[in-house]
């Protein structure tokens, strides 16, 4: 169970303010000496305390014939009151430092470290996205941001998913247009890529529950890297798997030569022969449309 006090600190309230809007909820009327034995508050500091909770809106003096007493503010308004005040605070902020950011003078190249930043920076991005999110990833990650890509779609963005993990049914995570394919090596590591309004690319790396590296920028050159990468994996996927063994009487002898020369090194490997294996160890299934909001 969530620490209501602590609820209240990160919204702001000092600790005693905080222990004493408590107190209040769980006996009240009360005077102040009777709040501070509740709430552990020390005597000196309860009147105090009390003062800035009603400057909050938080409580509210009862004249009663035994002297004053304090209740509480109901939650509900009180939620009420700070999420005004917050919004119009946080609009304001946005306004004032939008105002004061300037033009970068040069594309800029973010490295982060760590599994929630990297979640934090994709949520963000696809939060931002206007027209179009063209994904990559693995299950974790998309349900991690399951609902931020929803939203996206209710606000009419175009979003293509690509399913590394190839999974043989929609699991309900992935949004979009889906697309399952299996093209990445090995189960060590897990791949996010996330391009907005093809103007902004996060790519990470995910190794563990909480590892993970990534970058994100603006630069023209690694936006199309990725972004080309993703939609030609879809289409050399989607050949593959629908010519499959027609393609050894279809491809020239000089083209299975490129492929062989391109394909990674090891025993009659070649690239043609390595990407089968790879759409043959996962589920290979065709193109899907995602869930709809």
């Amino acid at each position: 169970m969530d620490d209501p006090v602590q609820i209240l600190r990160q919204l702001g309230f000092a600790e005693y303010e905080a222990r004493a809007y408590v107190g209040l909820l769980r006996r009240s009327p009360l005077t102040g000496y009777e709040l501070a034995r509740l709430s552990g508050v020390p005597r000196a500091d309860i009147y105090a305390a009390l003062r800035r909770l009603e400057d909050r809106g938080a409580v509210v003096r009862v004249d009663t014939e035994g002297g004053v007493r304090y209740a509480p503010v109901p939650p509900d308004e009180l939620i009420a009151r700070l999420h005004s005040r917050y919004h119009d605070l946080i609009e304001g902020a946005r306004r004032a430092l939008t105002e004061l950011t300037a033009p970068a003078e040069h594309e800029y190249i973010w490295n982060t470290r760590g599994y929630p930043v990297l979640v934090d920076h994709a949520r963000g991005l696809v939060r931002a996205a206007h027209s179009e999110v063209l994904v990559g990833l693995y299950p974790p990650e998309a349900r991690a941001l399951g609902p931020d890509v929803a939203g996206a779609e209710v606000r009419g963005v175009a979003v293509t998913t690509v399913c590394f993990a190839g999974c043989p049914e929609e699991c309900g995570a992935c949004r979009g247009r889906v697309y399952r394919y299996r093209v990445l090596p090995g189960e060590v590591v897990r791949w996010l890529i996330v391009i907005t309004d093809q103007a902004e690319v996060l790519a990470g790396e995910i190794t563990g529950d909480q590892d993970a590296i990534a970058v994100r920028t603006r630069q023209r050159l690694l936006i199309d890297l990725a972004s080309w990468y993703l939609r030609n994996t879809i289409a050399l996927a989607a050949l593959v798997t629908d010519l499959d063994a027609r393609l050894d009487s279809l491809l020239r002898p000089e083209t299975r030569a490129i492929l062989r020369a391109l394909g990674p090194k090891g025993p009659a490997a070649d690239l043609l022969g390595h990407l089968r294996g790879l759409l043959r160890r996962g589920p290979t299934v065709r193109p899907a449309e995602g869930n709809q909001p």
